[in-house]
């Protein structure tokens, strides 16, 4: 789709400088595509090579691109700067992110860039890998691995967190109050949607016009957030067992749709994502459009 360019950083302190110096050059969010650490630590950015085509990125874009690097790295999927100063920071990403050290400091680094260009967070592209999710108050905290209590593909909401749980078809919501009052996402999740499609697998990255998807276990479940922490409401689900997956979509555009491997605890081996569908359609339009594609 378009060329990238990828920078080599150290340590954290040189990702904050290297992040300030590509903003006045121009890169904003949007143009964060990928953010990898390799096993030693070390942080790679990949942006556009042409700065100026930043403003036409979208996050199906991001989604759909193929990542730069090769060899072995550790992707961050999403960072989240939450809103306040008592509520931290919360990103997505490869398990083994947790192995390397200076992930929480990185992530925290993202959050503060985040912060100059008055972002709540950025969203990167799609690599395979088993997903972690963590949480920390600030870049000398302990770190929460919400994976361990079994909460994965966290999503920010106006209200709170929301999260899918492994081998579940529940999903659960952790409003910000409960967060601010504890401390930690350790306590006060709440069961606030049962899928009938079988485990949740997935969830869609983004709530865009307070909508999300979930992949499930046999197919496709769309849910309406706008009542949450009252209330979670299915608009819509299309029976699937192809191994699709809905990872987001454009705002007025296509579903940025992977594929991979169904298992109970999640969908593996995900591949990147494929722009799919055009600005009216539907996701109970999306079968009629995937049945002619091969998962390849």
């Amino acid at each position: 789709m378009f060329a990238t360019r990828v920078y080599h950083y150290r340590d954290p302190a040189a990702v904050i400088l290297g992040l300030k110096e590509l903003r006045k050059q121009g890169l904003t969010p949007r143009g964060l595509l990928f953010v990898a650490l390799d096993p030693r630590g070390e942080t790679y950015i990949a942006v556009p090579e042409d700065l100026d085509a930043v403003a036409s990125i979208r996050v199906g874009d991001k989604l759909s691109l193929v990542p730069p690097f090769e060899g072995r790295y550790f992707h961050f999927d999403a960072v989240h700067r939450l809103p306040g100063s008592s509520l931290g920071v919360l990103w997505n990403g490869d398990r083994r992110l947790g192995d390397t050290g200076s992930a929480p400091e990185v992530a925290c680094a993202i959050s503060e860039w985040l912060k100059g260009s008055s972002a709540k967070n950025v969203f990167l592209g799609c690599a395979p890998h088993v997903p972690g999710a963590y949480w920390s108050l600030d870049h000398l905290s302990a770190v929460t691995d919400l994976h361990s209590l079994g909460f994965l593909d966290c999503v920010v909401t106006a209200t709170g967190i929301l999260a899918r749980k492994i081998d579940d078809p529940r999903l659960f919501h952790l409003e910000f109050q409960a967060l601010a009052q504890h401390r930690t996402p350790t306590d006060g999740w709440q069961d606030v949607f049962r899928s009938e499609m079988g485990n949740i697998l997935l969830i869609e990255r983004r709530v865009l016009q307070y909508r999300l998807v979930l992949t499930c276990e046999r197919g496709l479940v769309e849910i309406d957030v706008s009542h949450l922490p009252d209330l979670v409401i299915e608009t819509a689900r299309v029976p699937m067992r192809s191994g699709f997956g809905v990872v987001g979509r454009i705002d007025g555009g296509a579903f940025a749709v992977t594929a991979g491997t169904i298992e109970p605890w999640g969908l593996t081996n995900m591949s990147p994502a494929m722009l799919v569908g055009s600005p009216t359609e539907s996701l109970l339009d999306l079968p009629r459009t995937l049945r002619a594609m091969p998962l390849e």
